[in-house]
């Protein structure tokens, strides 16, 4: 009997608060041009208090690889904690509307629901400030074992590996999917996540994870060397299938027989780049969800990059479907 879910992703359940400023108000706030830092709830509270009118949607890395995986046909549920406030429902709304299952029980005290206040100059350019709120409470109790059982892919997010309970959680997650036979995928996120867990992501790439995403940086951080062929042939290694985006270059994937370089797509405008190595996991999974070979799952993480980097933001508001079968 096939699976209730093609993919179910565990990460951090985020709202974008999307706003248009000027400079002089980034340099009011003392916010560099272009960066992104964590705040508290204090001071996310005060610079909100001085925005225009916001634009608010559901975001989190592995929560964009899941609303792409939706859009393009893929069968989808999300685990990642909100509180049972304005946001969340904000989350929420957005997440179940795409028609992915979400079902985490809302925490009812504690931090309020995460939120990434989203600045973006007149110039294009996006500045970041983060509040982690809510996201990091995930714990044990909110991973949905039936859930798991039930889903072919697991695909977890290394940004939510910092917190102790989230770190259990997905060691749960992963115990529980492995002894279902189901799939368990990760993607590193972050070079300074890397750096911060490098031995324990090496231990996950040896023993746990079936399919690894990475962009060149992180890859030759894991594993300890400035040669990327190196570095590609270790995850090769560790790994029964791994997916490594070169930017512009495109992405080189791995079997334990093979390792496949994929070509680019030339993009005309390049508007913002926030998000496209969600957008490629999601067109590579979904590849996988549909049977297609390496290079071909490949292929589709690039075009599916390729449309969200000429865009501003890290969701399309157009059928992923449809798109594709316009364009392959």
């Amino acid at each position: 009997m096939a699976n209730k879910f093609d993919v179910l992703g565990i990460g951090n359940a985020i709202v974008d608060i999307l706003t248009h400023v000027e400079d002089d108000l980034l340099q009011s706030l003392e916010i560099p041009k272009g960066s992104m830092r964590l705040v508290d709830e204090l001071e996310s509270d005060s610079i909100y208090k001085k925005l225009g009118q916001c634009i608010e949607c559901s975001g989190g890395s592995a929560a964009n690889t899941i609303a792409a995986l939706a859009s393009l046909g893929s069968k989808t549920s999300y685990i990642g904690k909100i509180k049972d406030d304005q946001l969340g429902a904000v989350f929420k709304h957005d997440i179940t509307s795409i028609g992915t299952e979400f079902n985490t029980p809302p925490a009812t005290s504690g931090p309020s629901t995460a939120h990434c206040l989203v600045l973006v100059s007149p110039d294009a350019e996006r500045t970041m400030c983060t509040y982690l709120g809510a996201c990091g409470q995930l714990n044990e109790n909110d991973i949905d074992e039936d859930m798991v059982r039930a889903s072919n892919i697991i695909y977890l997010d290394g940004y939510l590996w910092d917190p102790e309970p989230a770190k259990a959680a997905f060691r749960k997650a992963i115990n529980i999917a492995k002894e279902a036979g189901n799939k368990v995928a990760f993607t590193l996120s972050d070079s300074f996540c890397v750096d911060r867990h490098r031995n324990e992501f090496l231990h996950l790439a040896k023993n746990d994870i079936d399919i690894l995403f990475a962009n060149e940086d992180e890859i030759k951080i894991l594993y300890g060397t400035d040669d990327l062929d190196q570095a590609v042939k270790m995850a090769q290694s560790d790994c029964e299938i791994a997916a490594i985006t070169c930017s512009a270059k495109g992405c080189i994937v791995t079997n334990k027989d093979n390792i496949i370089a994929v070509e680019g797509r030339t993009v005309p405008m390049v508007k913002d780049t926030t998000g496209a190595g969600d957008a490629f996991a999601a067109g590579f999974l979904h590849g996988i969800s549909q049977g297609k070979s390496l290079a071909e799952c490949g292929a589709l993480g690039n075009l599916i990059a390729s449309e969200v980097i000429a865009h501003l933001g890290a969701r399309l508001d157009i059928n992923l479907k449809s798109f594709v079968e316009e364009n392959t």
